[in-house]
Parts: C-alpha cells; structure tokens; sequence
C-alpha cells in the first residue's frame, strides 16, 4: 500500500470510528486518496460537487441541521481558497466541520509547481485548530499519529465551542491505490468495508498494522461531559424582559422564564424560540418611540446571538442590567451592553407573572398582531412579507425552513406568529449571501435523511443568482425534497429601506437589477418550476417532489413602502 493512501484510508476509517456519517468532495488529482477512501466507506454518504464554493456551504447545511461534524475534502490551490466562505460562517455560527486540504509535499512548495499554494493557516483564526499532518512515510509510529490525530480533530471540532478544523494533507505520488477497492455501487458496501479492514490490517510494505482499536471503538475515548452547572437566579424585578437570538440551543427554558416571570420573549425565528406566548411582533413595537419610551426594561437577557433588527440591538442599550447565557469565553455581546455573563439562569424566588408589565406587553403584542395581520390580507396578491408569514404558518409539522439572508429573514421576523413544529435556520453566523442555495441543499438532505419531514427554503432572487451552482447535481447524487420559494423583485430588495435608496445612482450601485426569470434557472437545472401569484394557492405550489422552483415576483418600491405601511398601521393600533 503506497503511503498517500495509507494516509488517506486510516483517516477516515478513524473519523467514521468518532462518528462521522456524512462527507462533501469537490473533485481534484491531489486529493484522489481522499475521494476514493471516503467513497468506499460503508458508513459514510459522500456528496460531490464540481464548485469548491458550493461543496463547503453544501457541507455547512449538512452540519448545521444533524449538529454532527461533515467532512468537505479538496484539491490544492485555489480550491482551498474558495471554502474561505463557508468557513467562517463556519466559525461565527458554530457549525463542525472537518476542512480537509490536500497539498503538494513540501519539496513541490516554493518552486513554481503548477496549483501549489501557501495553505499553512490559510483559514486564520477561523478555525479552531489547523495541523500540517505532514507527508506521509512507511515507518513505525504512523497509525498511532494519524488516528490520535483525528479524534484530536474531530473533538476540537465537536466540543466546547463547535466549528471548523483544517487539516492540510500533503500527499506525493502515487496518489491511487495497486489494489483498487471494489466500486461499493457493483459489489456491495459490507464486502467493500470487509475488503477495506483487511487492507489496513496488512498492508504491504507497511512496518506496522494500521488498523483501529478493536470492536470499531474510537483510538481516543472521550468521557461523557460533566454536568451542567448551577443556573445563575435572576433578581426580581418586574419589568424584565427575554431575548432570543440566533442559534442551535434549546429554547424551552427561556419559555418557561417567560411564563413564571411574565417578562416578554423577544424570539428572533432562527432561535426557534417564538412559540407560546412569545412576542411576534416585538419588531414594530420597538420601531414605536412611543412605546419604547413607556416600556423602559431594568432587566434583559439575552441568549443566543441577537442582531436581526437595529430596534432590538437599541433596547438592549436601554437595559440597566443585561445578563448574557454563555460563557466567560464565548458569549454574544453585540452592543457591549453586559454586565453579567450566566451558563444558565433561573427565575427568581417568588416570581409573578400577573404584572402591569406583562399585562402591557401582551395588549400591545394583541394590537400590534391584529394590525400587521389586517394589512396583510386585505390583497389577496403576495406581497413579500405576506409570504413568509403564511409560509412559516402553514408548513406541516417536523418541516424545516432555510431562511435566506437580507429580506427574507428580516420579513419571517417582522410577520411570523408563534408557532411550534417547524424547525427555522439560516446561514446568520457572518449573514452572507453566498452558498444560501447549497446550505439550503445541505440541510433538507441531512433533515430527511433523519426522517425529518417538508423541507422549504426562503430566498431572494440575488442569493439565488450567487449561488447557482448549487442547484446544479449531477445525475448520481442524491437530491432532496425542497421546495426554493424565490422572492424576484429583480435586484437588492434590502436597500430601498435603507438611507442609499435617496441616492441618484441608487439604481445602478444597489438595486442593481438583472432582468433574469427563475424560470431561465429552473431551466438550467432541468429542474421543477412553479410561479406563484396569489396567497390562497401557496399550499398547492409548495407539493411536489425532488428540487424545485417556486417563483413570486415582487417590485422593490412596493414591497418597501408596505413595509412602511405596516409599521403606520401598529403606530396607530398602540395610540387607541
């Protein structure tokens, strides 16, 4: 067995020992040991794809929705270069990943060699380790390093903080195996994994066995984590108030803090938090200096990563104290505004939901929900923000949602009712345009591979356009159940509510229109298209199987002037 395979096969029969189910490959030569000890794996579901930018924010889905690390493998130089996206949405949002580079070996770097790049570090501080694994070599030792190396890895990239790790592999020639495996898709993954372990307990010219602990157990164990720590009890005050950012955590203990205390639960829809009695329309009450002014809060906590809306971010500046849940290291601060950092929190002793306060901000929410909501349906045509409300009420139960970026989530915020069942993400670590269309692939695979239900994702027509690639699977890849609603308003819908929009050359810089139909897309993809016009046929547009297309068409000024519209229509439902 040459070394590069060697490498290549105990690796990843090391990472499929820790748990990992699920890998991206973007083609290359200098990573053909990866690719081809990946694929033979039983364990493990390889997803290809042709654009380096599109396999890692691919990955990113998969990881983001089974909470699990995925593998993204790629050849040397530029290749690399393009996960640079995915990775540090990546590191701001917690996702695992296993980045792993090949590379020329060291004698090629330096010299001019064709597709060679520095990839020492390339990712920075991104990532939560980077090791050069060095060039592979028959000489004892090499199976306790590479398998020790990957549990280090793979906890490094599961623990503590999650995110990603780097590992640049430097692999000489040759690069394919004497003893090809045999094609798992004509022989069969059992006889595949049998022919595999055989390989790697006696592997020619090798001075050891590379071979795993027995019975499939990990080189390294890990010891189950300790217990959480004591909550931090919360003092009794009466107008406190709850924020839910963005984030994987679990919610129900913030629900049930708002129930004891009555403090009102600010949920943005990537907490999935806003169910029960959370506050749904918190967005507009805050854009209400009338309210606001009335509505000073002693107390906010905060958990997860808040941000969505410029109003939420100035309330918390109002708090005279702010209690961030994370810890001494890693904790969302966004205005600078915390005086106390908390693993957990409790309501206080005593606590009383039946206050003035609660009592005030449920009134305010019941108007402010009758009003959105009456401007809403009175057209019965789709308007952006009618859209994703009744698309986050009417998915079934154990659906998922990818929101995208911009408008998309911003509308789920400022409409979305409580609502429990439906799983709601994003790409909100760095908020980016790029990748949404594959991240959103990523997701409805790793959702219905769970046996997870619909899977629908929300996006603009520019984030479409970015990412087109990621619609584009060829014929042996597995293709999910989800619905791509399309918001077309033919350019940068996000601008025109925001001070550029007075700008002569407004059109041209930032609405930057495009003229192009996601029927033309659709087409490109050989792939399902539906355009969707008026509310009432939104459930019938959303059937369907495989991936797919669903077009509503918008205009820029429109949209943002109903955007006005409904924050007049709150401002005078809280001055009855």
């Amino acid at each position: 067995m040459n070394p590069s395979t060697a490498l290549a096969r105990v690796l990843v029969d090391e990472l499929a020992r820790c748990g990992l189910g699920e890998a991206v490959v973007a083609p290359g030569s200098r990573s053909t040991p990866l690719a081809l000890a990946l694929d033979a794996h039983p364990g493990i579901r390889v997803h290809v794809r042709i654009d380096e930018r599109s396999a890692a924010f691919l990955a990113v889905g998969l990881a983001r929705t089974r909470r699990s690390p995925v593998a993204l493998v790629c050849t040397s130089g530029t290749a690399a270069a393009n996960f640079h996206p995915a990775v540090l949405e990546a590191d701001e949002s917690g996702v695992p990943l296993l980045v792993l580079t090949a590379d020329r070996p060291p004698e090629l770097r330096g010299t001019g060699a064709n597709q060679t790049v520095d990839q020492i570090g390339l990712f920075g501080s991104a990532v939560r380790s980077f090791t050069e694994v060095g060039t592979p070599e028959a000489v004892p030792g090499m199976t306790a390093y590479w398998r020790s190396l990957a549990c280090r890895a793979w906890a490094a990239a599961e623990t503590g903080r999650p995110g990603p790790v780097h590992l640049n592999l430097a692999f000489r020639d040759p690069l394919v195996p004497e003893h090809p495996l045999a094609d798992p898709d004509e022989g069969g993954p059992e006889a595949n994994g049998d022919h595999a372990a055989a390989a790697l307990a006696d592997p020619a010219g090798w001075p050891e066995p590379l071979t795993g602990r027995e019975s499939g157990r990990p080189w390294i164990e890990r010891q189950a984590p300790p217990q959480e720590p004591a909550p931090m009890e919360l003092p009794a005050v009466e107008r406190g108030a709850i924020v839910c950012g963005d984030g994987d955590y679990d919610p129900i203990p913030y629900l049930a803090l708002a129930a004891r205390t009555g403090w009102p639960l600010l949920a943005e829809p990537t907490s999935n938090a806003r169910r029960a009695d959370a506050v749904s329309a918190y967005r507009h009450l805050l854009a209400s200096p009338r309210f606001v002014a009335d509505h000073e809060p002693e107390l906010v906590v905060t958990a997860g990563r808040p941000g969505l809306s410029r109003q939420l971010l100035d309330y918390l500046r109002r708090a005279r104290r702010h209690v961030a849940v994370g810890t001494p290291r890693c904790f969302a601060d966004p205005v600078r505004t915390a005086t106390d950092v908390a693993p957990a929190v409790a309501a206080p002793a005593g606590a009383d939901p039946g206050t003035d306060w609660a009592r005030s901000w449920q009134e305010a929410e019941r108007r402010a929900r009758a009003a959105v909501d009456g401007v809403l349906d009175a057209e019965e045509a789709l308007s952006e923000v009618r859209l994703a409300r009744d698309l986050a009420a009417q998915l079934p139960n154990g659906s998922l949602l990818f929101a995208g970026s911009s408008m998309p989530i911003r509308d789920l915020d400022a409409a979305m009712s409580p609502r429990c069942g439906a799983r709601i993400i994003g790409n909100r670590g760095v908020s980016g345009i790029d990748g949404t269309v594959s991240a959103a692939v990523g997701a409805a695979l790793a959702h219905q591979g769970a046996g997870g239900g619909r899977a629908c994702a929300l996006l603009g027509d520019l984030a479409v356009l970015h990412d087109q690639n990621g619609l584009l699977l060829g014929p042996g890849e597995e293709r999910p159940d989800l619905a791509v609603v399309v918001v077309n308003n033919d350019g940068g819908g996000i601008f025109s509510g925001l001070e550029q929009a007075g700008h002569p050359r407004f059109e041209r810089l930032f609405g930057t229109p495009h003229g192009v139909s996601m029927e033309r897309v659709a087409h490109t993809g050989d792939l399902g298209y539906t355009r969707l016009e008026w509310a009432s046929d939104l459930p019938k547009a959303l059937l369907g199987e495989g991936l797919r297309i669903v077009e509503v068409r918008t205009g820029r000024t429109e949209s943002a002037g109903l955007r006005r519209s409904l924050q007049e229509a709150v401002d005078a439902a809280l001055a009855l």
